[in-house]
């Protein structure tokens, strides 16, 4: 049992199908083999049942069995004839000087021919001669009964036995059907064995994508969709565990900017919340200074609450966007105005600091968004270039596009910024020169709520050096 265990399952499948072949093959072979002999049997006993009706016929017409019979002619080289009356004593036999004596009513064919009328014994061993006969006895009308008997000799055996062409065709239909079977399981058992290492890989939860198709009948379509089934399981479980991992590393990365951002709003509040207390201090501990001195130190009060101010509305702002990006509402507008009405509220700040606005972009240009978040894209530009560049004009054009996209670019003609700055310019609180752009006011959360919002509205935004001096920001937004 061990040693079966240890075949594979093609070979067991292969060897519980020959040994079933065998079986039927063997069963058939030996029930047409015993067939066709007892027809040979039947044939010969016939041949001989014809000479004893032959010789019934002379005795009831009154032939002399003492004085022999005439035997009609037949192939057989030697014939004994026997006649036994109805007590079962032989009274004539043409081999015999002397009749036995032995009652022959217990011999086969003797008793068959009183059963049935006729009966014969295949290879029995005569007492009286020493020889094996083939018997074949028929009983008469008066009781007697005839019997004939010819030798069971090697012809007669070679005779009686089945045709051996039978026996070499069953044996080739036999190895036909163990060539056909060994490739028949050899197919059907292959399918099994790559069912099983396929069980076992999915079993030890491998990565199964690479496995060849099975071959296209029952059982390999069966296994195919198995297979199939199984790589989309593990496909759809990838998905999920990328796409938790992508969540998992977005909640952690907002944790990370909240803190930051939190650490960068503690440090830019303390700055002006100084300042103030410095400005209140002094004035309530030195009643006796004079009114210009005061009132310095009031507007400087009044300049660093308006930046707090400024910083908090760029606060709430950017996290706004953070947090609830799906709360922001959105409203069909048409870009080329809301520019256009951007340009004209900040033309006048622009040219304190000597600088102008040019629009170039003619509308309509419709298209659907937040108009705040928008207006805060182009406002923050204009503030940053007014602010930092130290140029002398702001210019606002439409590029070519293509797929549905309007492509907007926000140039100056300033001193740009250097190269190694340029990756991190939308960068919260971010700032080339960190005394400078505290001196002007700035939070330095105004580009990135500008790429923030630009985001939101599912397009992108990049900066580059002028070639001539100054930034161009290009921006591209989703048609209507």
């Amino acid at each position: 049992m061990a040693s079966w265990n240890r075949l594979d399952y093609p070979r067991r499948l292969f060897l519980w199908l020959l040994g079933y072949s065998l079986l039927l093959v063997g069963c058939f072979t030996g029930f047409q083999y015993h067939r066709e002999r007892q027809f040979k049997i039947d044939a010969l006993d016939a041949q001989l049942q014809l000479i004893n009706a032959h010789l019934l016929e002379e005795l009831a017409e009154g032939g002399d069995a003492a004085r022999g019979f005439t035997v009609q002619r037949h192939p057989f080289e030697e014939l004994r004839i026997s006649v036994i009356d109805s007590a079962g004593r032989v009274v004539y036999d043409n081999t015999l000087d002397t009749v036995p004596r032995a009652n022959h009513l217990s011999r086969e064919e003797i008793a068959g021919a009183l059963r049935r009328g006729t009966g014969h014994a295949v290879r029995r061993h005569s007492e009286s001669t020493g020889k094996t006969y083939f018997y074949a006895a028929m009983a008469g009308r008066n009781g007697c009964i005839v019997r004939t008997a010819v030798p069971y000799s090697a012809t007669l055996a070679e005779l009686l036995r089945a045709d051996l062409g039978f026996l070499r065709v069953m044996g080739g239909a036999t190895l036909l059907l163990c060539i056909l079977g060994y490739f028949a399981t050899r197919r059907v058992g292959l399918h099994i064995l790559r069912l099983n290492r396929f069980a076992e890989r999915a079993e030890r939860g491998e990565r199964i994508c690479d496995t060849a198709p099975f071959p296209q009948d029952e059982l390999g379509s069966i296994s195919n969709h198995i297979v199939r089934l199984y790589a989309d399981l593990q496909q759809a479980n990838a998905e999920r565990d990328r796409e938790h991992r992508a969540a998992l590393h977005e909640q952690q990365e907002k944790e990370r900017i909240k803190k930051r951002l939190t650490n960068n709003i503690n440090h830019e509040l303390k700055t002006p919340v100084a300042a103030i207390q410095v400005c209140l201090e002094t004035l309530l501990t030195h009643p006796e200074l004079d009114g210009a001195k005061r009132e310095e130190f009031l507007r400087r009060c009044c300049a660093n609450t308006e930046r707090l101010k400024r910083l908090l509305a760029d606060v709430s702002t950017i996290t706004r966007m953070d947090d609830a990006p799906a709360s922001i509402a959105r409203e069909p507008l048409d870009l080329a105005a809301l520019l256009a009405e951007v340009a004209e509220e900040c033309g006048a700040m622009a040219a304190e600091r000597g600088m102008r606005i040019v629009n170039c972009v003619a509308g309509p240009l419709p298209m659907t968004g937040n108009p705040s978040l928008l207006a805060s894209v182009f406002r923050n530009l204009i503030d940053n270039a007014a602010a930092y560049s130290g140029g002398r004009e702001i210019r606002f054009q439409r590029l070519p596009a293509s797929g549905g996209r309007i492509v907007l670019s926000v140039t100056d003609d300033g001193c740009g910024v250097p190269p190694e700055h340029l990756p991190h310019l939308f960068e919260r609180f971010y700032r080339i020169d960190k005394g400078r752009s505290r001196a002007a006011g700035g939070t330095g959360l105004g580009l990135a709520i500008v790429k923030n919002a630009v985001l939101l509205h599912g397009g992108t935004i990049a900066v580059e050096n002028r070639p001539g001096g100054g930034l161009a920001f290009t921006i591209a937004l989703a048609e209507n």
